[in-house]
């Protein structure tokens, strides 16, 4: 336990101070010179020293506590010391209390002072200690993190490290493991981490993207088709479940998979077993299956939109990633990331703004905005300006009838097919997010991603 550390060439002092002390319920040690207070130092845990300025009877200059002081302060800087003397030099009180010295109190001391200066000190000792301790705990955790494959993912909050200790912890079994989070904040790149350090490692990685399959198609997606199966097969198609057999498949999105497809999910997830399209012959394949999703799966099963036996199939292992803005301290280092080839450099006031912006469209949108940054800025510098973030709005000033309504920044294209140009504008203007971009057109998730491959759009 940490003491208080007692320095005073007289042994009466030293007791009333231990006394005062010890029925305030501290523990003390005490010292009758300064080589047994640097003594005490080394092999005690010291959490305050209370010292004299003076040990020799026939001196008052101070000069000895002054030295002892700075003895102090060189072995642990942080160490808060309290100053006694009944020679009190203004001058050197003054010096000593610039170089570190935490109070400076004259000899016959008053008790109430004396105690609520050494109840502040200890309590920020032990704050002081606290951090400390969590600074080497995160410290031990980075380092045992960075023994392990963490796929180039780029962290500095603590939220991250414990979802990523988590992650590689999990990756040792073969249960499956379900990812929640929002669009954009990095769901895929915990799925990469888990299947790096499983032990399936060098075993395919499938990752499939169930919110773009088309509904007709993610049969033969999924567990592949024979030639004939279905208009336009002409020759045997794999599918994602046959290709990852004995590694990872990772199934993005998988709040989007229709009822139908569901059901043939859960059956090759509780036997390995399946037929493709068009085959009566069942197939049999060994995958830990890695599922992702933004949806709120508990409402969907609710309302009658997924399935309970699936979903608690899948969710064996829950991992939560929060979003960007929750993680504030991970948002400058994935920026400057981002401009690692670019050479540009970020101003500190582009830094606030980065750190003031709320990050709806999470990692993506940071990762967009400076791509953005960088074609404004020229290479050069990048300042507020180049981040073209949205101001804050101003709340509606005028009274509430009628309700304050904002105006769309995105065409409304119900009526008629939105054309390569308008679809790839609508995803500029929502940072790539697919849910907000297809909203915007009038189009469903599936919708919007049919025609994007149908027109080479890339995400």
């Amino acid at each position: 336990m940490e003491q208080i550390l007692i320095v005073d060439d007289n042994p009466a002092i030293v007791d009333a101070l231990t006394l005062l002390l010890e029925l305030a319920d501290y523990q003390c040690l005490s010292a009758l010179s300064p080589e047994q207070a640097l003594n005490q130092l080394e092999h005690n845990e010291v959490a305050l020293v209370i010292q004299d300025m003076n040990f020799s009877s026939d001196t008052t200059s101070g000069e000895e506590g002054k030295a002892l002081f700075y003895q102090l302060r060189q072995r642990q800087p942080d160490l808060p010391v309290i100053l006694l003397t009944a020679w009190t030099e203004v001058s050197m009180a003054v010096e000593l209390v610039k170089a570190g010295a935490a109070d400076y109190l004259g000899k016959p001391w008053d008790d109430d002072k004396l105690l609520t200066s050494v109840a502040n000190l200890m309590a920020l000792s032990q704050s002081r200690q606290a951090l400390k301790h969590q600074r080497y705990r995160q410290q031990a955790l980075r380092d045992q993190l960075e023994q392990h494959q963490l796929c180039g993912t780029i962290f500095a909050s603590t939220q991250m490290e414990q979802l990523i200790h988590t992650a590689i912890q999990v990756a040792k079994s073969d249960l499956p493991v379900m990812i929640t989070g929002p669009n954009g904040a990095g769901k895929e790149k915990i799925a990469e981490i888990i299947h790096a350090n499983s032990s399936l490692n060098h075993h395919p990685f499938i990752k499939v993207n169930v919110g773009a399959l088309p509904a007709d198609l993610m049969e033969a997606e999924l567990f592949g088709a024979e030639v004939g199966a279905y208009t336009g097969a002409t020759k045997t198609r794999i599918g994602r479940f046959e290709a990852a057999d004995g590694g990872t498949l990772f199934l993005d999105e998988l709040g989007t998979l229709p009822l139908s497809g569901q059901v043939k999910l859960l059956r090759v997830l509780q036997s390995g077993e399946f037929e493709r399209l068009g085959s009566s012959q069942t197939r049999k394949v060994c995958v830990r299956v890695l599922s992702a999703t933004n949806a709120d799966l508990t409402q969907a099963m609710a309302d009658g939109e997924f399935r309970e036996d699936l979903y608690y199939r899948l969710n064996v292992i829950p991992l939560e990633l929060p979003p960007l803005a929750e993680r504030s301290d991970d948002i400058l280092p994935l920026a400057r990331h981002f401009l690692t080839t670019t050479g540009a450099l970020l101003t500190a006031q582009a830094e606030q703004a980065l750190l003031s912006h709320s990050w709806p469209g999470n990692v993506r949108e940071l990762e967009n905005t400076m791509a953005r940054a960088t074609l404004l800025s020229g290479g050069d510098n990048i300042e507020p300006k180049h981040l073209a973030l949205p101001q804050a709005k101003a709340p509606c000033s005028n009274p509430p009838h009628p309700p304050c309504t904002e105006k769309t920044t995105s065409t409304q294209l119900p009526n008629r097919e939105p054309s390569k140009l308008e679809i790839i504008q609508a995803l500029s203007n929502q940072q790539g997010i697919i849910a907000r971009a297809a909203k915007s057109l009038g189009l469903s998730r599936q919708a919007l991603y049919r025609r994007m491959e149908k027109l080479g759009i890339e995400r």
